[in-house]
């Protein structure tokens, strides 16, 4: 039993499924009815109108409606729209016992513990029968589901059967067609009378046989059989035709009374439900036990199956449960174009996926395992065309290993079936499979013969074993996973994650998805996490797309997700589905008839999204423009990746594109859009962006338009724009405006119009005023005769001559000058329809931290250990500090002719498909085309001298050739590896190229010559690192990203050692630039196992030259890293002694708190704001006086020159 849903609550009385929807009604004994989504577990609504407990509930089968059953003796019909009592019935004069809807007619049923069972019309709210004659309780009543039937069962120890045919002829409505001459006569005889007097419904059957209260009995949904409860501790099963019913069989097991027995919707079963604590499972046609469930400290009393689905419902004393007999999940697996699969009947069949049709039954599976025990898992061995299947479950699992016919004739019985106990099994090469037993927790592995060749005993924590890929099985623990190797007997692997259930690998078995019951997480073939995410519905299946994108289907939907975590719904699907392959737009599920589905989706959704994460912008132009995507969650998508550029591509509504358009900073769009839009606030919005910008055109525009003519005025001042300054007092004037007349005389500093504009509003003093201060006597003397004043009359202190306004000079002030905008990719792609030439690449990361390169390439197995045992190659535990001062010098790099080689002309096969699939410039270094090679580099990053990259080239070139010798007289013959020998693609066909597996080996070897002071080595394997990686490719982000680390790795080292090397060949004489080289060779970013040594190089320059503050900092930075040893207790000495003294010899150019670059050539701070120029391959920085120049760190690129950036990956 699998429960789906439990709830604990008090005294449930009755439950029930709603038809369609994810609900269940619950019945509490508090006078509570409560609504639950058994899907998402969470309550929905509670009824609570009600005066008694309630005993009983019902759904209607096609209305919003659900009817209850109450010990007030009243019924009441509730409406699922308004979550309101619609009316109640009355009439009972007892409790009520169950209430049903009629599946066609308005009708509702009860019984009582009155003995009487009445029929109700719920659209006139009319009691239309009461059926009597029981003489106890009647516990049950129930509509057959076809005919014009009732079923009763009551505590008088019979079950009666009604025929309420004469009711519903009784009650139908009036026919305008005329009647038969039959019919008439029919209705003009007497009705027929059953025993108790009933005239228009009559006893059919009576159906005696139970020796005590009968509590439950039940149609079956398409067969002529009842089934009953009783508390005799009886399940018995009754038949009926035309004319009578009896007794088939019984079926005995109970220990308490049988309160509930129900048929299943779909299978030969019976369930019934005790006081014994127990669920029992009948097989109908033997009436044996098939299964049994039992919970130690609850009662059932009542058992409700779901109409349609396989779901039961059962009430017990602490209260609801919600279950399943089985998973209906159908076994089956996909290999290469087939999917094989269990059908409904036991039969394996396959699906040919090119040819989108299923195969005859190949085989029958009925004769293995019980005939209610369904196939769990299913594995494919190709070598000898054989299945192995696993059934049962706990003690009781099983596998068998069955071979399948060549020839397709039909489902028949397999000849050769090699059992063996197991709960999994599945096969691991093409003669060798594993099977794991839960109870003893032994994994074998068996040969085809079913022998065993290899017992494993597993930690008592593994609870189930998934499959895992060639020769290793997934462990499945309660909190984790572990990856095994069965054939080394070790744990490669290990993820934290709950209760995992099932496991798909991705195609190229780089990745995989592992689902719980709510949970995807999503790992790399070695248990690295990727990805997790939660589902609050549950999962049930996943496959991978062929682009690396994960389809995963709910109980009712189709969704997906990529590797960085971006999900959403692809379709809605009306029956649970479970996905086995995904190829391009068509998805093959199974259904849990066992049968193959094929849906059809739109893929362009999450192929888009993938697009923009992995930067492929080719590929998203090219969805933009021949997809029809659309929608909200699109458009919020590319806002919140940062691409409001591209989501302005898909929107048409004015307001959307207005709040597109500002995002992007695109005033144009944003001042159509709010043209249209005619909203005061979009102008505001759209003038404060332009006022950001410095757009005054803009500014001026939307001012216009709000007819804010202050700000009008003001914007009209700082441009300096005299003659539109004039219109504005004008336009004020004309406004009757006095306010902003005067601001606008202010402004343009017109005194005479400022006076009468303060004559106009009767403001005198401030007229005369203004008159007299700027020397205008005549009208200062008009003003005072307007007044009736004289000149005595009014007393100004001493007013000094007026103030010279400042006037703007120039011309006019246009735009703010910013940056010239530039079309978008997008744009640039739309408008031009080119995409070839354009620059998709980001810019390289400037700076990473040291402890995160460090993290990411440890190769020491203890830090301490490595600091402390460096080999004395370092030469620096002399107390005296005695640091030698001079090595030998670099060799240098003798010149060498560039690199050249051609492709023979006219190439074809292999070498054709090389260049036909190629993406990197090792792909044209592999089939021969050096100088294709050559210009690539150049582009992407500005490879000028490729005499270092000779040795690298010829090492590709060579490694994916073989040449077999021939016979006498014959040439060898030529042949080709590719990266992929098993790949059947032509498409897919590339060249072996090698390097990525021996990085780690060659920065490990480095690490050794850095150790042991061989430090001119150490900068040549370093740089041969550097080379490696310009010329390979490899398969995911995951490889890029780490070779990308390792390029900045390899540069630190190089500026580090190249740092150190010119201190060494530096003058005993020049102190200040040996203390300035000591110091910035701590910059570098080392691993911390290696910055020790710079630290005590620094340390130790510092304090024997008497610069005692630089060293006391260098000690301190020495102690943050290593606290114990040697070297700890010489820097705290130094320290506390330098402290102490507190003062510096010589002043050198470093400040340890300030942010600066070291430029590579001239190994001098670059700091903050200064000219820099970069290089590509590794990103090392200049000053810009080295633009143009060969770049020291690597030898082959150029400096400052523009290139697209490094593509390795394919």
């Amino acid at each position: 039993m699998l429960t789906k849903f439990e709830l604990k609550l008090s005294r449930a009385k009755g439950v029930a499924f709603h038809p369609k929807r994810p609900w269940v009604l619950v019945a509490l004994h508090l006078s509570t009815i409560q609504l639950w989504d058994y899907r998402m577990g969470t309550l929905i609504d509670r009824f609570e109108d009600h005066e008694g407990p309630v005993r009983c509930v019902n759904f209607h089968p096609t209305q919003p409606l659900f009817v209850s059953g109450l010990d007030d003796y009243t019924i009441k019909v509730w409406s699922l729209a308004t979550r309101k009592c619609i009316f109640t019935l009355s009439g009972h004069l007892d409790y009520l016992r169950s209430v049903s809807f009629h599946h066609e007619l308005p009708w509702v049923l009860s019984c009582s513990d009155d003995q009487t069972i009445r029929i109700w019309n719920w659209q006139n709210r009319q009691e239309i029968a009461c059926l009597t004659g029981h003489n106890h309780y009647v516990m049950l009543a129930q509509f057959h589901p076809l005919d014009d039937l009732i079923v009763l069962a009551s505590l008088d120890q019979t079950v009666r059967v009604w025929d309420i045919s004469g009711l519903r002829k009784k009650h139908l409505a009036p026919t305008t067609q005329p009647r038969l001459f039959e019919e008439q006569m029919q209705r003009k005889q007497l009705p027929q009378q059953d025993i108790f007097g009933n005239v228009n419904a009559v006893v059919k059957y009576v159906l005696e046989g139970h020796d005590k209260g009968v509590n439950w009995a039940a149609f079956h949904p398409t067969l002529p059989l009842i089934v009953s409860a009783a508390d005799d501790r009886l399940v018995k099963l009754w038949r009926m035709s035309d004319t009578k019913a009896w007794e088939v069989d019984t079926c005995r097991g109970h220990t308490g009374n049988v309160l509930c027995a129900v048929f299943h919707p779909h299978q030969d079963l019976i369930l019934s439900v005790s006081d014994d604590k127990t669920i029992r499972v009948w097989d109908l046609n033997k009436r044996t036990a098939v299964k049994q469930f039992r919970r130690e400290n609850d009662r059932f009393w009542l058992i409700a199956p779901h109409p349609t689905i396989n779901l039961f419902a059962t009430c017990h004393d602490s209260g609801v449960m919600v279950f399943k007999l089985e998973r209906e999940r159908p076994a089956h697996t996909v290999f290469q174009n087939k999917v094989y699969f269990v059908n409904g009947e036991k039969q394996v069949q396959s699906y040919d996926l090119a040819r989108d049709e299923a195969s005859m039954p190949m085989l029958s599976l009925k004769k293995i395992g019980k005939t209610w025990l369904f196939m769990r898992t299913v594995s494919y061995n190709q070598s000898d065309n054989s299945l192995l299947v696993t059934h049962g479950e706990g003690d009781n699992g099983m596998y068998a290993l069955v071979t399948l016919p060549k020839h397709v004739t039909g489902a028949i019985e397999p000849t050769d079936v090699r059992l063996g106990e197991g709960n999994f099994a599945c096969f691991i090469s093409r003669n060798r499979f594993v099977s794991f037993v839960k109870s003893s927790k032994v994994l074998h592995v068996k040969d085809m013969n079913n022998n065993v060749t290899k017992t494993i005993q597993l930690d008592s924590s593994v609870t189930d074993v998934l499959a895992g890929g060639a020769g290793r099985v997934l462990l499945v623990k309660s909190h984790a996973v572990v990856n095994y190797d069965v054939q080394q007997r070790k744990e490669l692997g290990e993820l934290s994650v709950n209760n995992v259930k099932y496991a798909s690998w991705s195609p190229d078995g780089l990745h995989v998805a592992l689902l719980a019951k709510h949970t995807i997480t999503i790992a790399t073939k070695d248990l690295a996490l990727v990805t997790s995410m939660h589902e609050t519905i549950r999962v049930k299946s996943a496959a991978w797309d062929d682009s690396g994108v994960l389809l995963y289907s709910t109980l009712n939907h189709i969704k997906y997700t990529l590797l960085n975590g971006d999900n959403g719904i692809i379709k809605t699907l009306e029956n649970t589905m479970y996905i086995a392959r995904v190829a391009g737009a068509k998805v093959y599920c199974l259904n849990r008839a066992g049968q193959v589905e094929v849906l059809s989706i739109d893929p362009a959704e999450y192929r888009f999204k993938k697009a923009l994460v992995n930067k492929n912008f080719t590929e998203v132009l090219r969805i933009i423009q021949t997809s029809n995507l659309v929608g909200q969650s699109i458009i919020a998508y590319l806002q919140k990746k940062g691409y409001p550029e591209v989501a302005l591509q898909f929107v048409e509504d004015p307001e959307s594109r207005f709040d597109l358009a500002l995002e992007c900073g695109d005033l144009k769009i944003a001042e159509t859009e709010a043209a249209k839009l005619k909203s005061n606030a979009k102008w505001e919005r759209l003038g404060h962006e332009a006022l950001l910008q410095g757009n005054v055109e803009v500014v001026e525009r939307v001012y216009q338009q709000l007819e804010e003519f202050d700000k009008l005025s003001f914007l009209y001042l700082y441009k300096g724009d005299q003659e539109r300054l004039s219109k504005m007092t004008l336009i004020a004037n004309a406004r009757s405006n006095v306010s902003s007349l005067v601001q606008n005389t202010l402004y343009n500093n017109d005194v005479v119009a400022r006076i009468e504009a303060y004559l106009k509003v009767g403001m005198y003093p401030l007229a005369y005023t203004l008159a007299a201060s700027n020397g205008m006597n005549d009208k200062a003397n008009e003003i005072l005769e307007a007044a009736g004043l004289s000149a005595g009359d009014v007393q100004l202190p001493e007013i000094e001559p007026p103030v010279e306004m400042p006037t703007p000079t120039g011309e006019i002030a246009k735009n703010w000058p910013i940056g010239e905008g530039k079309m978008s990719f997008f744009e640039n792609a739309l408008v031009t329809g080119n995409v070839e030439n354009l620059s998709i690449e980001d810019e390289r990361e400037e700076s990473v931290e040291p402890t995160k390169i460090a993290n990411a390439f440890d190769f020491n197995d203890d830090l301490d250990e490595e600091i402390e045992e460096d080999e004395g190659g370092w030469d620096m535990e002399d107390e005296d500090l005695d640091i030698p001062d001079e090595f030998e010098d670099i060799d240098d790099v003798e010149d060498a002719t560039p690199l050249a080689a051609k492709p023979e002309d006219g190439v074809s096969g292999e070498i054709a498909f090389w260049l036909r699939n190629n993406k990197t410039a090792a792909g044209y270094v592999a089939a021969g085309s050096f100088e294709q090679a050559a210009t690539l580099l150049n582009k992407q990053l500005a490879v000028v001298n490729f005499a270092p990259l000779r040795k690298r080239f010829l090492e590709v070139y060579t490694s994916n050739k073989l040449y077999l010798p021939g016979v006498a007289e014959l040439p060898a013959m030529k042949d080709y590896i590719r990266e992929h020998n098993d790949e059947d693609d032509p498409h897919k066909f590339r060249p072996l190229i090698p390097g990525y597996d021996s990085l780690e080996e060659k920065l490990a070897n480095a690490f050794k010559l850095f150790k042991t002071n061989n430090l001119p080595e150490a900068i040549n394997v370093f740089r041969d690192i550097i080379y490696t990686i310009a010329v390979l490719t490899v398969d995911d982000d995951e490889q890029e990203a780490k070779c990308d680390d390792i390029l900045i790795l390899c540069r630190e080292y190089i500026l580090g050692l190249s740092i150190e090397l010119e201190r060494r060949a530096l003058d005993p004489s020049d102190v200040k630039r040996n203390l300035e080289l000591a110091a910035y060779f701590t910059r570098a970013k080392l691993q911390n196992a290696h910055r020790v040594n710079a630290l005590q190089v620094a340390m130790s320059q510092s304090f024997k030259n008497k610069n005692y503050t630089s060293a006391s900092y260098f000690a301190g930075e020495l102690l943050s890293i290593i606290s114990t040893g040697a070297k700890a207790e010489q820097a705290q000495k130094i320290r506390a002694r330098a402290e102490s003294i507190s003062s510096e010899a010589y002043e050198i150019d470093f400040d340890p708190y300030a942010e600066f670059d070291i430029c590579c050539a001239s190994f001098t701070p670059i700091y903050k704001g200064s000219d820099v120029v970069t290089e590509a391959l590794v990103g090392a920085k200049y000053k810009a006086e080295y633009k143009g120049q060969v770049c020291r760190i690597t030898n082959v690129t150029s400096i400052g020159v523009p290139a697209s950036g490094l593509r390795i990956k394919v």
